[in-house]
């Protein structure tokens, strides 16, 4: 019998992150629940104290140049979930994940840039009135990835 969730995977990664260390967290957080990949699209990761993991090691990291590069090279199949504090994005407390879906984060100063809000097939949010940061907003995502699991 095979395992209804034998055939799904997610990865997460940062557009143009501002600060190395919300990296770093992100990636060890990442790991701990059950992340296939982790990517950047623009900054580049560079080795944090903070990645006590060391993920970048322990799973498969990719590095895009700009979003264009990135959004021609989301796997099959997969769909692409924007994380933004937006008026017509769907709340992440009634949210049903994909199986196989790539989440993407914006840096706090400037979020998710227009072509990224564009091409997301998905649009979440929280409820929280100011954004938070950004390690800490993917965390929540992939725990609500774990709690609810994806049924589509």
């Amino acid at each position: 019998m095979i395992d209804n969730f034998e055939n799904e995977y997610f990865g997460i990664g940062i557009q143009n992150g501002k600060t190395p260390e919300n990296l770093g967290v992100l990636w060890r957080t990442a790991q701990n629940l059950g992340a296939s990949f982790i990517f950047t699209i623009g900054n580049r990761y560079a080795k944090q104290a903070c990645d006590t993991h060391n993920a970048v090691k322990a799973m498969p990291y990719f590095h895009y140049e700009n979003f264009e590069e990135f959004y021609k090279n989301l796997p099959k199949g997969a769909r692409l979930v924007g994380v933004e504090l937006t008026e017509n994005a769907q709340p992440l407390e009634t949210f049903n994940h994909p199986r196989r879906c790539v989440y993407l984060l914006g840096a706090e100063d400037h979020g998710l840039s227009n072509a990224a809000i564009d091409k997301s097939h998905f649009l979440v949010k929280f409820k929280s009135e100011l954004s938070l940061n950004v390690s800490v907003a993917g965390s929540i995502v992939m725990y609500d990835r774990g709690i609810n699991k994806p049924r589509s």
